[in-house]
């Protein structure tokens, strides 16, 4: 596996643009990314992004993520603004397309894939998602701080009719 740094971006607007231009919070970011890799592994053995996850405390992280909108800023592409929504908790970042995706990068089957986390996942918190997350294989199956393996999405058992 290696890391697609376009499909990765392209990934992340159309994300963003499927759920009105904008994700709130970079867990929820963290794991619809999850989620996008993890069930098209587990349905045709290929990730999107190609990124590694890690087993972290709230649920699975892709290792690149922070590179990778670093880089979408600094090329204007991704605005990422820090609003505190409420006193005493940490700023939530939020992502914001600034830009279409380039929908040539992805196959028909990978967007399929993200219109269906979109759906499915879109309209959950960072927090509903991180307890999704940790009830699944993939995080269960792997040591704190380790790599999950892909390999592990095939005991998840997801339901992909209508794909």
């Amino acid at each position: 596996m290696f890391l697609n740094r376009k499909k990765y971006q392209n990934t992340i607007l159309y994300l963003c643009q499927k759920l009105k231009g904008e994700i709130r919070g970079k867990k929820k970011m963290a794991k619809l990314l999850y989620f996008a890799d993890f069930d098209l592994y587990e349905k045709n053995q290929k990730s999107i992004t190609g990124d590694v996850y890690r087993a972290l405390p709230m649920g699975p992280f892709p290792s690149a993520l922070d590179e990778i909108t670093i880089s979408m800023i600094e090329n204007k592409v991704l605005k990422v603004e820090q609003i505190a929504e409420h006193d005493g908790y940490v700023a939530t970042e939020v992502y914001e397309s600034l830009v279409e995706p380039d929908l040539s990068v992805l196959s028909d089957e990978e967007k399929k894939m993200l219109d269906r986390i979109a759906v499915k996942y879109g309209y959950l918190n960072g927090k509903q998602l991180e307890d999704l997350s940790h009830a699944e294989a993939p995080f269960v199956g792997t040591k704190l701080k380790e790599e999950i393996p892909y390999e592990l999405a095939f005991y998840r058992g997801t339901d992909f009719d209508g794909l």
